[in-house]
């Protein structure tokens, strides 16, 4: 059974995703944002470039030719410190177990995770990962080598969806252990406590990540499409209830689409990038799409 990476993504995906590049619209702590290195691949205190002295920088990395030059005081900039780190924020809580078709939407994240992954190390930049449904499941710091990547991604094809489906919280505990400025995706169906969400995001942003939400959801819950009665179960309770989906379709659709335009809504007013995600929709066209509009926004 292929393992890591080769278990979301087959070569002809890898191969198409190979030239685009995640990148971030705000300049990250210590980092030359979206400008990708195209330095060969070498030690990772290769020298990139110069910046300002400022209060508090260690003055051996004064550059002393710089200053005879000009009398200013700059300090030699390294490789590792112009990298972008991502963090992946995978949701794994129970409503991510549904899928109407071939595919749940953990799996659609999964695999959406593993390409946003293989872009970012690829630029040689760093990422790391979140697994949390009504806790942290799985804490991985962000590295920038195609091992790493590869630990990463055997975590979740290990993982199954859990029992709960309260991420809100969650969500607040990571933005409290993320200490450097860093690119954060979440990839979720925001199901659960719209308050907590809120406050979740609003935590990331007052911490200065630049976020992107991927709203993860399955076309039936976006549409409704039964005709015939339909037996409803809660997936943390077990509880069941059936229904005629015709008696029920308008005010669903109501409730559904408020949902979603107070997440659109949310996160246009924080200055969050949302996109919503949809199960049938091919992820690699997803994915080309979305990072070739982030590209040319940038």
């Amino acid at each position: 059974m292929p393992e890591g990476i080769a278990a979301f993504l087959t070569p002809e995906e890898l191969h198409k995703l190979g030239h685009l590049t995640l990148m971030s619209r705000y300049v990250v702590e210590g980092n030359l944002a979206g400008a990708h290195r195209s330095a060969q691949r070498g030690a990772s205190s290769e020298f990139a470039d110069h910046r300002a002295y400022i209060h508090g920088d260690d003055p051996k990395n004064i550059d002393w030719k710089v200053l005879g030059r000009t009398d200013r005081y700059y300090v030699k900039r390294y490789q590792d410190e112009t990298n972008l780190r991502v963090y992946l924020v995978l949701d794994r809580s129970a409503s991510m177990k549904y899928g109407s078709g071939d595919i749940t939407k953990f799996q659609y994240a999964s695999r959406l995770a593993a390409a946003l992954g293989y872009v970012v190390v690829k630029a040689r930049d760093s990422v790391g990962l979140f697994l949390c449904s009504d806790k942290i499941d799985a804490a991985i710091q962000a590295g920038n080598t195609f091992l790493h990547l590869n630990n990463m991604l055997k975590h979740v094809q290990e993982t199954e969806p859990a029992s709960t489906t309260e991420i809100g919280r969650t969500l607040n505990q990571i933005a409290e252990s993320i200490r450097k400025r860093a690119l954060i995706v979440i990839l979720s169906d925001l199901f659960g406590a719209p308050e907590e969400l809120d406050l979740a995001l609003a935590h990331f942003r007052k911490r200065r990540h630049d976020v992107i939400v991927l709203h993860v959801l399955d076309p039936a819950e976006l549409e409704l499409p039964f005709k015939t009665g339909v037996k409803f179960v809660d997936m943390e309770t077990d509880e069941t209830i059936v229904v005629d989906p015709r008696s029920l379709a308008r005010s669903y659709r109501e409730v559904f689409g408020g949902f979603m335009d107070r997440c659109r809504k949310a996160c246009a007013e924080m200055n969050i990038d949302y996109r919503l995600a949809r199960t049938d929709r091919s992820f690699e066209d997803f994915i080309r799409e979305y990072l070739e509009q982030r590209r040319s926004h940038h």
